[in-house]
Order: structure tokens, then sequence, then C-alpha cells
């Protein structure tokens, strides 16, 4: 398919799938690549516009990142951000230098609007520092068209070859009018008329999958969360019957959930495809058993999802294609490139060798969370299951800290269950982005009537958050959140303590482990 679309080169830094975010909510196509991409291979995809993203290192040591100075003569606007202005600026002639006083946080910066990149910009605009190194001197040809008191060139342009770069960053929330100058640069400067849409998208997957597939076998990993979902109704569409899914009950689902999948997928369901239910929930739990390690609990979890389709596999034959509901933000948080891993997912990276699979397909991979449900609306899958909220593939495996038994289980699968109930009569539920009971390894005293108790505590978490790259604690109004902890502390047996997770996304994450 011939669509407009713009690169994202990544130099290490932390915000570069945000920048791809923000260039789809312009409904621009957008992709991420290492800067070390081949320029043919970028001249043969023909963006209409490249990012340069931020990065950690100095330009002007050796060993940092750099990037040909020929991708500058392929006429194609650039706009380099952070790390990417200073390498633009230093590619091009221009010196970098360590600044006299570094910038960190929100800042106030004097742009000239008469620049197509400040247009209806505040001629006094907040955005989000984070350097140590800035530009001394811009290459020749180049004006400066932002500065701060101690940062002379914030922003620096060369409008005849279409070359931006701003020191801050646009993509991040906290730079207020951050949108304006990403839509200005991707519709006014790179003349993109935004052709990115989840109809086209559904139509061209299915078309996709239906050429890759031909007459193969396809197996699906259905956990019944909306990514997994997606995924098995895009397949069910594209090749019917072709496609087994396969739903593994390991017993670290939330409560019912298990039989909620299999009313939606299963023989009574509408959907063209096979269904597979295997209750492994004791497999699991002796796998785990004695396990602490958050990583080492991802790790085993996934190889027993593995082992399990393999096993189903066999049963039912030769089977081509393995499908995953693997999206971009997992495949950001398990490692791209250089960029540090977070976590790992089980279902990112590959299979292992003894596994009897031609191909994976991820049909998903490239798509934010918001997109997916777009994608799954486009579909015609109802709301209650799109809107459904995000569970992680280990499931309640990384919501139990420390060893998981089948006792803790049914702990954070009671508690979870009464807090998601308590958030729906109270009319939150569409107010929050993610919102989850989880259960600590820590144990204190308390004293339930007459009696003395030595019991687990349990977690609140609920975040807000727009691309679930960041995000911030909710406010849950107090007497929600006691009315929450009443119900736990007298309904399920073994928690005495109740806690509401402040932490905003960084520091921590959205899950707990």
């Amino acid at each position: 398919m011939n669509r407009e679309m713009i690169i994202v080169l990544d130099f290490g830094g932390q915000y570069n799938q945000l920048i791809a975010r923000r260039v789809r909510e312009c409904n621009v196509y957008c992709e991420v690549h290492p800067y070390t991409l081949d320029l043919e291979k970028i001249r043969r995809m023909a963006p209409k516009g490249i990012i340069f993203t931020g990065g950690p290192n100095s330009v002007y040591l050796e060993e940092s990142p750099h990037i040909a100075k020929e991708i500058f003569e392929m006429n194609i606007p650039i706009l380099g951000i952070c790390y990417g202005s200073q390498l633009m600026a230093y590619t091009l002639g221009g010196q970098v230098a360590t600044a006299p006083v570094s910038e960190y946080g929100k800042t106030e910066v004097e742009v000239d609007n008469t620049s197509i990149l400040f247009e209806e910009v505040s001629p006094s605009t907040i955005c989000w520092m984070s350097h140590t190194d800035y530009i001394a001197q811009v290459p020749e040809g180049f004006r400066i068209t932002a500065h701060t008191p101690v940062c002379p060139a914030a922003a620096m342009e060369c409008a005849e070859k279409d070359f931006y770069a701003v020191q801050f960053h646009p993509e991040v929330l906290h730079t207020v009018e951050g949108m304006k100058m990403l839509s200005n640069f991707v519709k006014k400067i790179c003349k993109c008329s935004g052709d990115w849409k989840m109809d086209s998208f559904v139509d061209n997957a299915i078309e996709d999958i239906r050429r890759k597939v031909g007459g193969g076998k396809v197996l699906c990993a259905l956990s019944g969360g909306v990514d997994s979902s997606v995924a098995a109704v895009l397949l069910s569409k594209a090749v019917g019957k072709q496609l087994t899914c396969v739903f593994v009950d390991h017993g670290l689902l939330r409560k019912n959930e298990g039989d909620e999948v299999e009313q939606v997928f299963g023989p009574n369901g509408n959907y063209d495809l096979n269904f597979i239910r295997v209750n492994a929930q004791e497999r699991f739990y002796k796998k785990l058993a004695g396990v602490t390690e958050p990583e080492e609990k991802r790790k085993i979890i996934g190889e027993e999802f593995i082992r399990v389709f393999e096993e189903e596999a066999k049963k039912i034959g030769s089977v081509d294609f393995l499908v995953q509901g693997t999206i971009y933000p997992d495949v950001i948080e398990s490692g791209l490139g250089k960029s540090a891993v977070i976590k790992s997912h089980h279902n990112v990276g590959g299979l292992p060798d003894c596994v009897d699979f031609k191909e994976i397909i991820e049909p998903l991979r490239m798509l934010f969370k918001d997109e997916v449900r777009k994608a799954g609306l486009e579909l015609g899958i109802p709301e209650y299951l799109v809107y459904r909220q995000p569970f992680p593939g280990p499931g309640l495996g990384v919501r139990i800290v420390g060893e998981v038994t089948a006792e803790k289980v049914r702990m954070v699968q009671d508690a979870d269950f009464i807090y998601r109930e308590e958030i729906a009569k109270a009319g939150l539920s569409q107010d929050l982005s993610q919102y989850f009971a989880a259960l600590t390894n820590m144990r204190s005293v308390g004293v339930m009537g007459d009696f003395r108790t030595y019991d687990y505590a349990v977690a609140l978490r609920a975040v807000i958050t727009s691309d679930f790259m960041t995000a911030e604690a909710a406010d849950i109004p107090f007497e929600v959140l006691q009315k929450v902890m009443n119900r736990i502390v007298n309904e399920v047996k073994g928690v005495n303590r109740v806690m509401y997770d402040l932490t905003s996304k960084p520091p921590g994450t959205i899950e707990f482990e």
C-alpha cells in the first residue's frame, strides 16, 4: 500500500516511540527505526519526513551515534529533537558544546512565530528540556527560531531545505503546545494530508494476512485481552476456519475470566474459528513454585505458553503460523535497538527453535493501545470487550509480588473483583485508563474482632494515561477507596490491609512486576 509515512530514527532516546505516537495522532503513519537504517532503504521507503530522536550521548564524542551527511541531501524534510537537533548542527558544520548551565524540566521558551514550525504557538511557551549539551553555533544557512535565558539556540531552521531542530521535547505532554509544533512539521512542512485511518488499517491487514497465510493453518495465542482478541478477529475475518485459537487458562486470570472468554470465542460465539480451551492451572503453579524474581516468573510463564502451543499444534496436525497480539509498547519495553529493556514480554522475541511453526504473525505489532481499540471497533467487536481493562500476558503472575500460589491467586482475584465492581458502581470505569488490585508480599499484624491476624496487604492501582508510555496515578474519591477497603478486608480471607499506590510512570511501571 502506498501511504504517507514519517520515519523516526532512534538515537537511544527514552521518548522515541512517543514521537511516533504523536505523529499518528495527526493521522499520519509513522515507524521507528534504528539510526543505522541504510540510506538506500530510506529512499525506497520514500518517507514524507524524518525525525531524529533524543539520546543520552554527546554528539562531539567519537563513540557517539552519528549519521551520514548524505541523509541531508535526500530532499526530505528533517526535524531534530534534543540530541537529534545537536546531531543536525554538528553534522552540518555547527558547533555543539557542554552548556554552561544544564536545563531539565519545564522551561519557558521564547519562539519566533514567523517559523512555520511555530505557527499558532504562543510567543512564550512552556517546553520540556532535558539536556547538558547545547548548540553553541548554528550551521551556515540556519537561523535561530527559539531561545531561553541559558540556551541561545533552543530551536533553529534552514527553511529553504526543510531542516528544523528543537532542543526541547515537543512529544511529551509537559510541552504544552508540542502537538501544534509536530502537527506543523507533519502537515505544513512535510505536506502530509493524514491518510492513516483504522478502517484502512483493518482492510489492509486482512488482505496482508490472506496473502501471507494462503492455504496454511494458523494457531492463535488467545488470552481474552483486547490485543489478542483483536488479533484473533482479524485472523478470523481473513482466513476463517484455517484459524485455531488456543486459550490457555493458566490459573492466573481474573475472576470468572476463563468462562467469559469461552463464551465470546467458543462454539456459542459469533466468530468463524476453531476454539480450544486448555485448563493448565496446576501445570503453571508447579513451574512457578518457589520462584520470586519477576523476570524469571515472566520467562517461565512465557516458556510454558510456548510448550502448551507446541503440544496443541501436534494434536491438530501441521500448523504453519502462530499469531500473537503483540503491540508497539510490548516491543518498546522489551528493548528496541539500543533502548533499555524495561521488562520482557513473553509475546516478543520469537520462538525457540524446537517449536514447529514457519513464522509468527503479529498484525498489531505497530499499533498503540488506543489504535488497537479503534481497530477492534472497526471489526465490530463489542465495546465491552474492546474497552476491557488491559491485562498483562503473564496475568496475575506479575500482580502477585513474590511466589505465586493457588491461595494467593484466589486472594488477588477476589480483591480485584471487588475493586472493579466498586469502580463501576461509582461510575469511574470510563475515566480510568487502567486499574487493578495486586497482592504484595508484605504481611502485617491486624485485629479482626477479638482476634489477632497476620495477613497480606493488597495494593490498589489506578492510572490515567493516553499512551501507556507515561502515566499518573488517578485521583479516586476517598469514599470509594474506603468502601473498597472495607469490602476487601471483610470478604477476602487472608487480607487485613489495603493500600493505594500513588506512583507515576516513570519512575514506576503501570504493573507491579
